[in-house]
């Protein structure tokens, strides 16, 4: 989207993508020692391995791990700041506490159920929004608008994650919206967020009065098959789902950006 509007600056856009890949780097690693801690990861775990769980790393070198990703995530934040100014010192700084807090803690967010809603916000309008600005420092709406879209699919990536392991995650005391409405629940909340994604297009076509954007649509063909696999799957049969879900959201990326370009 700053492309298209003429701002470009390449190592601004190493150090946005620089943290956010530590950042989710760190949050995963996080996830790892926490799960292993609490009881989360077991041997009859449905997902893939996790290297903690598994024996292929000790939790200390994980723990470490953990804080050298997180401290790279602050470096590269503090490089944002000197470009965009001390709102994105504090956006690095509360992206890593969420990391920290998704798991770390009987009161983490995944614990208590409340994840789906910070994905959907920093994965969403907060990525897209905040990588604009850092391009053009100038904030521009519609980009909140625009990141719904990848927000939404990133949700439903959680969303299938926590459905696989409703089991698992019930029995570690893990309340997931899964657990806490149910199976079916999730499986209509995946729907609303793939068919929510292939929305978001035509909206944004509608406010900008240009339809090329609209485009990106198309996922809705894919995202139906999708729905159905999920719809009638469970526990390990789900594994696949997760990444066809991120190639949707990859699908999305490609043919957004096509349709700016076009437009």
């Amino acid at each position: 989207m700053a492309l298209v509007d003429g701002e470009f600056y390449l190592l601004a856009l190493l150090a946005t993508l620089l943290c956010a890949v530590s950042i989710q780097v760190g949050t995963n690693f996080c996830n790892d020692y926490c799960d292993f801690h609490q009881g989360a990861d077991t041997e009859s775990r449905k997902g893939p391995a996790r290297a903690v769980q598994s024996g292929l790393i000790s939790p200390r070198a994980m723990l470490v791990a953990t804080i050298i990703a997180f401290a790279i995530a602050g470096g590269s934040a503090w490089l944002l700041y000197l470009r965009a100014g001390w709102p994105f010192l504090l956006l690095g700084a509360l992206s890593i506490l969420l990391g920290i807090a998704y798991t770390a803690g009987r009161f983490s967010l995944a614990y208590l159920g409340i994840a789906d809603p910070f994905v959907l916000i920093f994965f969403g309008p907060v990525a897209v929004a905040g990588t604009q600005y850092i391009q053009s420092l100038q904030f521009d709406e519609t980009t909140i608008l625009a990141g719904l879209g990848p927000g939404l699919i990133s949700t439903g990536l959680l969303v299938v994650n926590n459905l696989r392991d409703i089991d698992e995650d019930q029995i570690a005391g893990k309340r997931t919206l899964a657990v806490r409405f149910g199976a079916t629940f999730s499986r209509y909340q995946y729907a609303a967020c793939m068919l929510g994604a292939a929305i978001v297009p035509v909206i944004f076509a509608i406010n900008q009065n240009s339809w090329p954007p609209a485009i990106a649509s198309l996922i809705i063909i894919p995202g139906l098959l999708l729905i159905r696999k999920v719809w009638r799957s469970s526990g390990a049969e789900l594994r696949p789902c997760l990444g066809m879900t991120a190639g949707i959201l990859l699908l999305f990326t490609i043919l957004f950006c096509f349709g700016l370009g076009l437009g």
